[in-house]
């Protein structure tokens, strides 16, 4: 049993919550998770329910507790992250007034493209309040109604009723820490998907009183802002009483999963490159500046670590789109809730697929199966695959979606390289497709860059999480953080694919520019929707 300083670390996830301990040397103890469903509805809706949240934490937090090499005396804080832009209306008691608003929704596009609409336009926007929202925020409000200003501003239209009753709009990392405080409360990182604040001082986040006005967003129904490394308190009575913590542990404040994947991934220095493919995927790394490329889709952030700007480059689906293929279309037979049968059936799969040559003989899959993100974001678009032929079979489609993640994130590569103002040597890896040798091997030689695998990448976010919490806290130096993260496999880009990858990398982008028109002919805007 180890006698070091430990972290309870908390990622809630869009599938549901990953729940570690870490010790404050970087390693995992022990882990757990737990599952949430998301609830899609009519008009682009998709929600979650913030108490399903509690309960799937709560449970999975008792199960990582009890397990024998964990010291529940050594835990001297919890460190809460998790997806973001998914608004839950929170009541004056504590409780959630409806299901959570998730990134996913877009019914608050017509409302934001309202807002940013103008006389002069750039891209579809009004080129004055396009100009004011960079300057201040760093980005602007997504016509994809994809960030939580959208979500507010659909809830003010459509649910009038639960705006007026709403004490505080949160996060859901937000949410999990007022149920461990009672503290209503957001960080410098947190908020930036309400793009309501000025973040031109990444050290002193305030809310900005013009864009409150522009968008008519009342302030008392936003959260108090801390810093970034900021102690919220220690754990309510009842809630140490229940998981058997000690009263004076302290509860961080809240980041989002990219900022606390890049501190899981060591990506710690300026243009230390990483990637994290999971149930979506991007690429990012910190950097010294704000900055925004609207036409890419590419911004930056305040980071998890005080003073510091995060790129933010994120690309939507990608191992959703493998579930969406594996688990709608090839294998819908198969009993998925058992986590036995689905191991052993993704195993299989990727044991054909890495039978087939690289390339699948020109078989392409587009991932942008609810829209593309950068660096051409377009909410209308949609995937699948391109090229097949009668000899086309399972192995064969598992590699192109496989594949087609790669080029996505090959597609996005120079943009971000160019944003940041220099090439990655190589990208550190981490998510659930880092446990793949294939999948690894494929993003090498796909973006040309030796790939760096993260040890244990799944749970790179909970240990970044901790890490955070172990630098708020003072018990880790910033300088001291890579060493604590591991790399456990280089994969080498290999020269006998190069030209195969580089003749479809091609090839995929210029399929999303010839289909864009089609998709936007296919997916017309359904009522309340903006036109591509």
């Amino acid at each position: 049993m180890s006698d070091e300083r430990s972290v309870l670390a908390i990622d809630l996830g869009s599938g549901g919550p990953k729940v570690a301990v870490v010790t404050e040397h970087g390693e995992i103890l022990a882990h757990a998770r737990g599952t949430v469903s998301t609830l899609f509805v009519d008009d682009g809706g998709a929600e979650q329910n913030p108490s399903d949240w509690w309960q799937a934490v709560d449970q999975a937090v008792t199960t990582v507790l009890s397990q024998p090499n964990v010291d529940r005396s050594r835990i001297v804080a919890v460190s809460c992250t998790g997806q973001w832009s998914v608004t839950a209306p929170i009541d004056a008691s504590s409780q959630p007034l409806m299901n959570a608003v998730h990134w996913m929704d877009s019914r608050g596009a017509p409302d934001t493209a309202a807002l940013t609409d103008g006389l002069i336009k750039i891209d579809g926007y009004g080129l004055r309040r396009l100009l004011r929202w960079i300057q201040i925020t760093g980005a602007v409000p997504t016509h994809a109604g994809a960030d939580s200003l959208a979500h507010i501003l659909f809830l003010k239209r459509a649910r009038p009723d639960v705006y007026a009753r709403t004490h505080k709009l949160l996060e859901p990392m937000d949410y999990l820490n007022l149920r461990l405080t009672g503290r209503f409360s957001a960080s410098y990182a947190t908020i930036f998907p309400y793009l309501l604040t000025d973040n031109r001082d990444v050290t002193r986040v305030r809310y900005h009183e013009g864009l409150l006005g522009l968008a008519a967003v009342d302030r008392d129904k936003l959260p108090d802002l801390v810093p970034v490394d900021a102690v919220l308190g220690t754990l309510l009575p009842e809630v140490a009483a229940r998981w058997n913590l000690s009263l004076a542990t302290q509860v961080v404040c809240g980041t989002t999963d990219n900022q606390t994947a890049a501190l899981g991934a060591g990506s710690i220095d300026d243009a230390v490159g990483y990637i994290s493919v999971g149930t979506t995927s991007w690429l990012s790394c910190h950097v010294p500046f704000k900055k925004c490329n609207l036409i890419r889709a590419i911004a930056t952030m305040p980071s998890a670590i005080p003073g510091r700007n995060i790129v933010v480059a994120e690309q939507g689906a990608a191992g959703r789109c493998l579930e969406a293929v594996v688990e709608r279309l090839l294998c819908a037979d198969r009993d998925w809730a058992l986590d036995s049968e689905r191991s052993r059936v993704y195993a299989e799969l990727f044991q054909e697929a890495a039978s087939v040559p690289a390339g699948c003989g020109g078989l392409l899959f587009l991932p942008w199966l609810n829209g593309s993100g950068p660096p051409s974001a377009d909410g209308h678009v949609r995937g699948g695959f391109i090229n097949q032929t009668l000899r086309t079979g399972r192995a064969e489609a598992v590699r192109a979606v496989l594949e087609g993640i790669a080029f996505n994130l090959g597609w996005l590569l120079p943009h971000v390289e160019k944003f940041v103002g220099r090439e990655f040597d190589s990208l550190r890896m981490v998510g659930g497709a880092a446990e793949s040798d294939l999948w690894c091997q494929i993003f090498a030689d796909i973006l040309d860059r030796p790939i760096q695998r993260i040890a244990s990448p799944r749970l790179a976010t909970v240990r970044g999480a901790a890490l955070h919490a172990l630098m708020s806290l003072g018990i880790r130096r910033r300088d001291e953080i890579s060493a604590l993260v591991p790399i456990s496999a280089v994969f080498e880009p290999a020269p006998r694919n190069r030209k195969v990858y580089q003749e479809l990398s091609s090839a995929f982008v210029k399929c999303y520019k010839r289909t864009r028109g089609l998709f936007a002919l296919l997916n017309k805007a359904s009522p309340g929707e903006p036109s591509a």
